[in-house]
């Protein structure tokens, strides 16, 4: 008998060192963001507890404490290239994203620590930034956590959170401008300038719309077959209150567009010409 046994143990320790692991879903499941910013990228990690039909803030998640914001691992966010947050410049790199709820005002922490899941093992000499919001009330309440940018624009961005029936917001900003200036600078130097991209930065961004045709103008010459640059072309020269040369810049641009069997563009043409009208 006891040897039977003894084979018995084996034979079950053997078959459970053999047996596959089992896997089931994360009650909170992790979610990555990338979000292109800037003339870089954001990027952030979290995990996606529910409500459940619990309470959440200021009974799961207390009032006044350090929340790791989101459950299970650490809330990590990275910035491709430098940003603004509050009143300091955060240096590019991975950080750690906590906060701290409370009923009218939420504190949003930047840290150097990237593993804080335990408020005890969150030290507030590793801060980078601390940032004071005003969270605002939902219509319709939010079962599972959620992150997102929103807010979208070339040098800002709004970071949210969601859930139950409270949102707030992290600004986030960005000097593109600088940085963008110097690499226009620079790319007028060698000897495949880049003009049209030039040219609509300094359209789009309200800069001098009459360097912006120069530029144009000198796209045009480039690719003369691009319809694209032509209805730029026209669209600053409208900018610029040159109605004429700009049905000429637009009706060339319809053309070139019907003969590269572009309806889009071709549409965006006569929106743009009835308006000129």
């Amino acid at each position: 008998m006891t040897r039977y046994l003894l084979t018995l143990g084996a034979a079950l320790s053997l078959l459970m060192s053999e047996a596959q692991p089992l896997r089931t879903p994360s009650p909170s499941p992790t979610q990555t963001l990338t979000q292109e910013f800037g003339i870089s990228n954001v990027e952030l990690s979290y995990s996606r507890p529910g409500k459940k039909g619990r309470k959440v803030f200021g009974d799961l998640v207390p009032f006044g404490q350090v929340w790791r914001t989101g459950a299970n691992s650490a809330t990590t966010i990275s910035f491709g290239d430098d940003v603004q947050i509050g009143e300091v410049k955060v240096p590019a790199g991975k950080y750690g994203l906590l906060t701290i709820p409370d009923k009218d005002s939420w504190t949003f922490i930047i840290t150097r620590q990237l593993d804080v899941t335990n408020p005890a093992h969150y030290d507030p000499q590793q801060d980078v930034v601390r940032v004071q919001a005003r969270p605002w009330a939902l219509r319709e309440p939010v079962e599972t956590f959620t992150m997102e940018f929103t807010d979208v624009k070339p040098g800002s961005c709004n970071l949210q959170l969601q859930w139950e029936n409270t949102a707030v917001a992290l600004p986030i900003s960005t000097d593109i401008d600088t940085k963008v200036m110097a690499q226009i600078n620079q790319a007028m130097n060698v000897d495949s300038k880049p003009y049209f991209q030039a040219a609509m930065y300094y359209m789009e961004s309200g800069r001098d719309l009459n360097q912006a045709l120069v530029w144009f103008d000198k796209a045009a010459q480039q690719q003369p077959d691009a319809y694209w640059v032509q209805h730029q072309r026209a669209n600053c020269l409208a900018r610029l209150g040159r109605k004429e040369e700009a049905r000429a810049a637009a009706q060339k641009s319809r053309e070139l567009a019907v003969k590269a069997q572009n309806d889009d563009y071709v549409r965006l043409n006569d929106k743009l010409l009835q308006q000129l009208k």
